[in-house]
């Protein structure tokens, strides 16, 4: 057995990569969702309505809701104030997996909807395992 201290991918290093990939990921994913406020902004006010039941959301709202989604999910990928913008990332992803219950009832019409519950777990090993995170982060 080789000591983890001459290893140069030692199980610090190789954890630090995995948490990078994860957050890496999670923005990806995140990302798209929030230029979708911008780009098109009527797809949000449909989903506000038919998984949220809040109709009549303006598009300025969208708007706005869409920079404050922006702002967090650079904070996020920056590895910035890891405690609050990993929580917010994984109860606003927690609240979008939960708010698509429906869906999983008939599985086999919503099969991508499933994909939620992996990146959901992933949202909550990152910000159970923030502090471990360094690579590439603001705060360690």
């Amino acid at each position: 057995m080789q000591n983890p201290q001459q290893d140069p991918l030692s199980l610090t290093s190789r954890l630090s990569w995995a948490l990078l990939s994860l957050r890496v990921a999670v923005f990806v994913v995140m990302f798209v969702w929030t230029l979708d406020k911008f780009v098109n902004p009527a797809h949000s006010m449909k989903i506000f309505e038919k998984f949220y039941s809040i109709g009549g959301v303006p598009e300025t709202a969208v708007y706005v809701l869409g920079a404050f989604q922006l702002a967090l999910v650079l904070a996020f990928v920056a590895g910035f104030a890891k405690r609050y913008t990993y929580g917010l990332v994984f109860l606003l992803h927690g609240a979008s997996t939960l708010s698509s219950f429906q869906q999983y009832f008939d599985a086999f019409n919503h099969l991508l909807f499933f994909a939620a519950w992996p990146m959901w777990a992933a949202c909550f090993a990152l910000y159970l395992l923030r502090d471990a995170d360094t690579k590439f982060a603001m705060s360690h």
